[in-house]
Parts: C-alpha cells; sequence; structure tokens
C-alpha cells in the first residue's frame, strides 16, 4: 500500500509534468503494475527466495502471494541480475546502468552492498512513480547513506534525485526528447559501456514509439546490452487469458505483437538497429540457475502442482540484445560461483 503521506507529492508530481508530456488513457493502470510487482518480491524476500534489504522501505504490504508466483518472481530477479554479474564483470565496473520503468526496484542499493561499482547508474519511470521512489529515499537515511558519499550532494526535487552517480527521474519514455534531456541532467557517458534493463515495460509502450526508442539507443551508446523481461507466446489459449486479464484492468499492451514468440522478441532488436538479440522462455532461464539454489528455494513452498508454474514461465521470457560485438557473449549460463548480488 502507498503511505497517505506520499499522494500529495504524487499529485503534484503528475500535475507539474503534464505539461511536458500527454498522459494516454491506460497510463495510471500501467503504473499500478509497479506496485503489483514490487509486492510481490517483498513476499518472496520474506519468505527467503531472496536477500533485498530494501524493499521493504517501499512496500509495507505483506499480503502472501501463491507459490508459484513466488518462484516466478525468483527466477525473474535471478535471471536479470545473472545477466547484470556478467555485465559488470566485464566492464569491471566501468560502465552504467539504466534502469527503464524501474518502479521500486532496489538493484542499486543491493549493488552498493557488494564489491561491484558503477560509474553511472541512472533510473526512468514516470513522474508519478519516481515521485514516490523520491519521497521514501529522502525519508530514509538507510537509502539517502547508500546514493551519496562525504563529497558529495543530493539534489531532490519532487520527482527526480540527483547523487553522485546515481539519478532518478521522472520521465515518459515515449517522448525522446525528454529521455535525451533527462539523460544528460544524469551525465550520462554515451561512450561508455551501457546495460539497459526493461522488465515488462516495453510491452505497454506501442510498437512505433518502442521501435523509435530503440533505435535511438542504437544510435546513441557504442556498446550496449538491453536486458528485457516480459511476456511471450501470446497467441495461445493461455497468453490469451493473460492479456484479458491484463486489458480487464485497462492495460492495452499496446507493444504485445513483439511478445508473439521468441522470435518476435528477438526481431524486435534486430530490426531496430541492434546488432543482435537471443532469447530464452523462463523454463530454459529457471533451468539454468544451479541445481542447489533451485532445490533451497523448492524447499520454501510446496506446489499443490506445476502445470501453473510450467504455464507461467512458458509465457515469460527474458532478452539479451547488443550493440557491437564486446557483449554478444552475456547470456544466462551459470558460472561456478554463485551470484554475489546478494540473491542467494
Amino acid at each position: 500500500m502507498e503511505p497517505p503521506t506520499t499522494g500529495g507529492i504524487a499529485s503534484a508530481a503528475t500535475a507539474g509534468n503534464s505539461s511536458t508530456h500527454k498522459f494516454h488513457p491506460c497510463d495510471e493502470a500501467v503504473i499500478a503494475t509497479n506496485d503489483d510487482a514490487s509486492d510481490c518480491k517483498r513476499c518472496a524476500v520474506r519468505l527467503g527466495y531472496w536477500k533485498d534489504d530494501y524493499i521493504g522501505y517501499f512496500v509495507r504490504n505483506q499480503e502472501r502471494k501463491a507459490p508459484e508466483i513466488n518462484r516466478g518472481y525468483f527466477a525473474r530477479v535471478k535471471g536479470v541480475e545473472m545477466c547484470v554479474e556478467k555485465f559488470l564483470k566485464k566492464t569491471s565496473g566501468n560502465c552504467q546502468i539504466i534502469n527503464l520503468g524501474c518502479g521500486f526496484d532496489t538493484l542499486y542499493f543491493r549493488l552498493r552492498d557488494t564489491a561491484h561499482q558503477v560509474k553511472n547508474f541512472i533510473e526512468l519511470d514516470f513522474p508519478t512513480v519516481t515521485a514516490r521512489k523520491c519521497y521514501t529515499i529522502k525519508r530514509n537515511k538507510a537509502l539517502l547513506a547508500r546514493i551519496h558519499d562525504e563529497d558529495g550532494e543530493v539534489r531532490l526535487s519532487p520527482t527526480d534525485l540527483h547523487g553522485p552517480s546515481y539519478h532518478l527521474m521522472g520521465v515518459d519514455l515515449r517522448n525522446l526528447d525528454e529521455v535525451d534531456n533527462k539523460l544528460q541532467q544524469a551525465e550520462v557517458d554515451y561512450t561508455l559501456p551501457t546495460i539497459f534493463l526493461a522488465e515488462c515495460v516495453l510491452v505497454y509502450i506501442e510498437a512505433q514509439n518502442c521501435r523509435n526508442l530503440l533505435q535511438w539507443i542504437a544510435q546513441k551508446f557504442q556498446a550496449a546490452v538491453f536486458v528485457n523481461y516480459e511476456q511471450v507466446n501470446m497467441n495461445d489459449r493461455f497468453g490469451e487469458v493473460m492479456l484479458n486479464n491484463l486489458r480487464g484492468r485497462g492495460c492495452s499492451l499496446a507493444g504485445v505483437e513483439s511478445c508473439l514468440s521468441l522470435e518476435t522478441q528477438r526481431n524486435r532488436f534486430k530490426d531496430s538497429g541492434w546488432s543482435g538479440a537471443r532469447a530464452w522462455d523462463m523454463v530454459q532461464v529457471y533451468e539454468s540457475i544451479s541445481a542447489a539454489e533451485r532445490q533451497r528455494i523448492e524447499r520454501l513452498e510446496m506446489l499443490d502442482e506445476g502445470e501453473l508454474l510450467l504455464q507461467l514461465f512458458q509465457h515469460y521470457c527474458l532478452v539479451v540484445a547488443w550493440l557491437g560485438l564486446a557483449f554478444q557473449d552475456i547470456d544466462i549460463t551459470v558460472e561456478e560461483l554463485m551470484s554475489s548480488l546478494n540473491i542467494d
């Protein structure tokens, strides 16, 4: 649940940004998906699926989710972070992370607790979402302490926050001039290796706007990786049920044409000027996680039967796209060492 004291900030932020872009009818429903995802992550963390000392600052809800949901979010978080860790190792931290549609994601804070450091960490989302995240960070010293160092200052507005190497900003990803302006405010370096993260974001963007965004990134950045977690196989019966459920909540899934198969997921990037792309459904991602780690989390909760989890895994995927050749080998295969990003 959203703390009641944040409502004024969120409302003011939305009103203050209404002149810069026009909200679409389904935007509020899309924004609400952040709360759903954050609630699910909070539940899985409380049950011990992975470690996250920060999600509790952003999410107070303690509603218990179904075991299939918890296991699905575990695979989602583990899969994304597997790719992030390989990117960080290849760049030795001489890189940027740009989190598109970041919601209440806590990766920046968890990275600060590890040996992994990056030159710049940028988060973008609707101003309504970033206003709430800014407010939560501002009122919790444990979060602020991770953002500024002894010499650095933290600059705050209702929707934006700027620290020495962390920038959280409200923006409409469909407005590329606005995105460009915000990235410049965040002192982005277009020559630095950059990894983009998006979890169920592109599916809500109209196909042409999404193509424009991906083409723009491909033209501006010299070396980059894009990690995209999203729906797939949306053209079968189970996919139709998923779509109808989302549409019933007001989400139009404007980019669903790219979610018909792993091939359409890859082609979304290849057709937008990216050098290449790979895609795996979440069955493959889950099976790539070490047996010991899978056995550990499978003991946390019993599944009544595995058919629903299998269907969910078959209808979500992980896509890794790249610009240039330096990062074309980043995939989901597990290395001998377990992840050091505090999720195991």
